[in-house]
């Protein structure tokens, strides 16, 4: 934009109201939030909702029978054994969740987890979309920028100079 034009648009009305204001210092402090914070909230949360599902695959150390139950007739997944599915989503959604926390291999853990969420809205709950998407978007917000400066993975790029 011209610094004319840019001129003359702040001296519009529309440009002096005090809502208008208001709402532009909101977005400006709003974008002032740091991506650190950000990653950190988003790597904690969707490693919260992972784990709480994977605690429920389990009777102690083991895999439950509810959980092979449910991987038998209800997920009913194409291409896996319901017996190895339900071990495999038992170990993911608890040893991706815990890399996610600490944030050591992040992006891997967050495309894993991706992954999960993929199957799972094609495979065993298509209705499901909004949360799928909403656990989409923390996972690729990972992934795309990384877990943030609050993570092992930012200090060891730090102790193995790729920072």
């Amino acid at each position: 934009m011209s610094h004319d034009l840019a001129q003359k648009t702040a001296l519009t009305p529309a440009a002096q109201h005090p809502t208008l204001h208001r709402i532009g210092d909101t977005i400006a402090l709003a974008e002032r939030i740091p991506h650190d914070l950000i990653a950190l909230i988003a790597r904690l949360s969707i490693a919260g909702v992972f784990w709480q599902s994977g605690q429920t695959k389990l009777d102690g150390w083991r895999v439950s029978d509810s959980a092979i139950y449910l991987f038998e007739n209800e997920y009913r997944l194409p291409f896996i054994s319901p017996w190895l599915g339900a071990h495999l989503a038992a170990f993911a959604e608890h040893f991706f969740p815990m890399l996610l926390v600490v944030g050591l291999a992040s992006r891997l853990s967050a495309l894993a987890l991706l992954m999960m969420t993929l199957v799972i809205q094609i495979f065993v709950y298509p209705g499901a979309w909004p949360t799928h998407g909403t656990w989409a978007a923390c996972l690729l917000l990972i992934l795309a920028r990384g877990p943030g400066r609050a993570s092992l993975d930012h200090w060891l790029a730090g102790v193995f100079g790729r920072r």
